[in-house]
């Protein structure tokens, strides 16, 4: 029958409808599951997760068929793909598979038993093989399972950007001992999806992460892993923060990000210590050229609306002379995120992860973890008498660096030092368990880090924390 002219096209264009147009038939989907976007990562080795980047309309990840194929062989003998066993989502390739290229259909759905046209998309390469031993192996053996409901398992971790890993400064002043290939993005990601995945954590916080390496490959990655991410760029750097939660165990509240260098001369909050640094031109400079930026995200726990978290993540200003340029960095975070743990959530418990470029014996580790830090502190002249700057700073917070003070975090080859930490709330968290380090001869194997079995210069942080 005609459809009327009036009719609209919600309701004209009815799913099994069949449209007749003279004599030509045609069968009406209303927004059929279709994918916009298959590819697999550029690097696969085998022994180490390959996580598709999947995008669709009208369909979801979680929703959609996957076969992975592989090469005949020997490779390109002109035979048919053979299908593997694999129908995940992610497909770990065995040493079997060394030189052989791998295939991926995949068909959209929407969750109603509807599905759209498949998609296949080949690797650009064969399968190589992997490292062998890696660092983060041994530690797996600790983090096989997800903790349970009333227990968090948290992760810092500096991953070194591409940005800095692949300058020629890099390559022979930096990390002179690490062999190039494994300081090319894909085989470092092909290492760090591996190492993030096997801790089965609830919450990741990162540093230096490159803006196209969380969208194209961590993002989609801890995705088919059960996390989801949000990712703030540093202005200048294009790479920046990233912080990652457990959807079955958080849903997001709200976010409060900021770049220090702004909040400091636009939020009211930071008023007077904006007058303070105003008395110190030259450091006021330095503090206002940085794009250092903090990540804040307000969870809440999906089993028990009460319990929520107020979750930092940053990394402060790198020179080690910069000392006074942290402790304002540090200051203006601990005004942010006492203003969204005081006055927009009262009384929720802090957990706040970061490459802090600051050591144990610092003013920064000092100030967070008393509460205050003097005006005759030494670091207010790290970087000689011409840029001192004394003021008193203090924050309410009672915080613990749930992984104490490890001899390292950072180990290249021209120093080796505690960097990172994972400060909780000590009125309302409790450490239950911290992961153990990788062993001082597993880091130094290849001498120093990064190498061909640690993708970072860094080492990650990773601790058990329960609710008081």
């Amino acid at each position: 029958r005609a459809v009327a002219e009036e009719v609209p096209n919600a309701a004209a264009w009815q799913d099994g409808a069949v449209l007749h147009i003279g004599d030509a038939r045609y069968r009406v989907e209303r927004n059929p599951p279709a994918l916009t976007e298959l590819r697999l990562p550029r690097s696969l080795l085998a022994g180490f997760p390959v996580c598709p980047k999947v995008s669709a309309e009208f369909a979801a990840p979680q929703h959609c068929l996957f076969r992975w194929l592989r090469e005949p062989r020997p490779a390109g003998a002109g035979e048919a793909w053979v299908e593997t066993a694999a129908a995940e989502r992610v497909f770990t390739p065995s040493n079997a598979l060394v030189g052989l290229r791998l295939k991926l259909r995949c068909t959209p759905g929407d969750g109603e038993q509807r599905y759209g046209p498949a998609c296949e998309v080949e690797s650009s390469g064969p399968v190589e093989a992997g490292p062998g031993a890696c660092t983060f192996d041994s530690r797996h053996l600790y983090t096989k399972k997800v903790c349970g409901h009333g227990s968090v398992r948290a992760v810092s971790y500096n991953i070194l950007a591409d940005t800095y890993a692949q300058t020629e400064f890099s390559r022979t002043v930096l990390y002179p001992y690490c062999a190039p290939y494994a300081l090319e993005i894909d085989y470092r990601q092909n290492l760090l999806k591996k190492e993030l995945a096997g801790y089965s954590a609830d919450l990741i916080c990162l540093q230096e992460v490159d803006k196209s390496v969380f969208l194209d490959s961590l993002a989609p990655a801890l995705d088919a892993f059960g996390l989801e991410g949000l990712f703030r760029i540093k202005e200048k750097q294009h790479e920046g923060l990233a912080t990652f939660y457990r959807r079955d165990k958080f849903s997001l509240l709200s976010q409060h990000d900021i770049t220090f260098s702004e909040a400091l001369l636009s939020e009211p909050l930071h008023k007077e210590l904006c007058e303070q640094l105003a008395k110190y031109p030259l450091v006021q400079e330095k503090v206002l050229q940085r794009s250092s930026v903090l990540q804040v995200s307000v969870l809440q726990s999906t089993t028990d609306p009460s319990r929520q978290l107020c979750v930092a993540n940053t990394h402060l200003y790198w020179h080690p002379k910069g000392g006074n340029i942290r402790l304002i960095q540090i200051a203006v975070a601990m005004s942010h995120i006492k203003h969204v743990a005081c006055d927009l959530y009262p009384s929720i418990p802090v957990i706040f992860c970061g490459d802090f470029n600051s050591t144990p014996s610092s003013g920064t580790y000092s100030f967070i973890s008393s509460g205050g830090i003097a005006e005759d502190h030494e670091d207010w002249v790290s970087n000689g008498e011409e840029e001192r700057c004394s003021m008193s700073l203090s924050h309410p917070f009672k915080l613990l660096s749930a992984c104490g003070e490890p001899a390292y975090t950072n180990y290249v080859g021209g120093f080796h030092g505690c960097l990172d930490y994972i400060f909780i709330d000590r009125n309302a968290l409790e450490v239950e368990q911290v992961i153990p380090l990788p062993s001082h001869e597993e880091i130094t194997t290849h001498q120093a880090l990064p190498s061909v079995s640690h993708p970072s210069d860094h080492i990650a942080l990773i601790c058990d924390l329960k609710w008081k």
